[in-house]
């Protein structure tokens, strides 16, 4: 006689849930928008990380027009 095999899905994870993914929003700790002393906010961050970008922005454009004229004085460039 052949056994019965029952079809058992997996435990359902309550995070994929409306009320899970709400509970789960409530428990981040979101960063500060500016700093209060102790650590940076955001704001901050955010200055380093723009005022770091385009100092190498600015870094690879000099490069380039660099190379560009190097080439141009030894005779390869246009």
């Amino acid at each position: 006689m052949a056994e019965k095999t029952t079809n058992t899905a997996p435990a359902k994870d309550p995070w994929l849930t409306w009320s899970g993914i709400k509970k789960e929003a409530k428990r981040v700790r979101w960063p500060e928008w500016k700093s209060d002393g102790s650590k940076d906010g955001i704001a901050k961050t955010t200055g380093e990380v723009l005022t770091f970008t385009a100092f190498f922005a600015l870094y690879f454009v000099l490069c380039d027009f660099l190379v560009t004229y190097l080439l141009k004085v030894i005779g390869i460039g246009a």
